[in-house]
């Protein structure tokens, strides 16, 4: 086969990863955890021996839908760090983005991030969230630390404080982020301020890493 039939290929096969994604991003915003791999298939207009083609297994397309949106929550983070102000400033401008994007689409992130209370309308066996979110999370963290251990200059063992705030921060805007979205017990705002004062004791006295734009 010619090189350029082959990156034909390569492209129509992208493209149509692309639409069956966008998809199960349809079906997700309408039933959330309760999505299925028999209703996605339908959105698509395709049988599910071919979703399973493009993406392997369920697991497959649960990881294809995480990263899809993993990634763009990352760049929106990335984006608030780098926002004007100071370091305080940055710290409240990156937990109000993580709060505004699982606020703005809650029924992707309950299937993210949560098993399906009930199987799903039409009997088939929801996605294993609880085994997948966990890799999610630390995706998350690790991309945190990087950002962490780039702009702050830590002292001794820089680079593996630096990840250990990562989690340690994800976590805390995981576990914060979902008991605020299931309860509303205050407003955003008042749940940015209650945080950034919880974390702003070491960010506080922590240099910023020599040639770095600082955090």
């Amino acid at each position: 086969m010619e090189t350029g039939q082959r990156e034909q290929q390569r492209s129509a096969s992208e493209r149509r990863r692309r639409e069956l994604l966008e998809a199960a991003d349809r079906v997700v915003l309408r039933d959330g955890p309760e999505a299925s791999m028999n209703a996605i298939a339908a959105e698509a207009g395709i049988t599910k021996p071919i979703l399973y083609r493009h993406f392997g297994d369920k697991s497959g397309l649960y990881r294809a839908l995480a990263k899809r949106h993993t990634d763009a929550l990352l760049a929106t983070l990335r984006t608030a760090l780098d926002s004007p102000g100071d370091r305080r400033d940055r710290v409240e401008a990156t937990l109000h983005a993580y709060l505004s994007a699982i606020e703005a689409r809650p029924q992707v992130y309950r299937f993210l991030m949560h098993p399906a209370e009930t199987p799903p309308a039409d009997g088939e066996k929801g996605f294993d969230v609880g085994r997948q979110s966990v890799p999610l999370l630390r995706r998350m963290g690790e991309d945190l630390g990087d950002v962490i251990a780039e702009r702050l200059d830590l002292g001794e063992d820089s680079r593996l404080r630096a990840r250990i705030w990562g989690h340690g921060i994800v976590g805390m805007m995981y576990a914060a982020g979902d008991w605020w979205l299931g309860e509303r017990p205050c407003t955003r705002d008042q749940l940015v301020r209650s945080l950034t004062g919880l974390l702003w004791g070491m960010l506080a006295e922590a240099d910023d890493m020599a040639g770095s734009q600082g955090l």
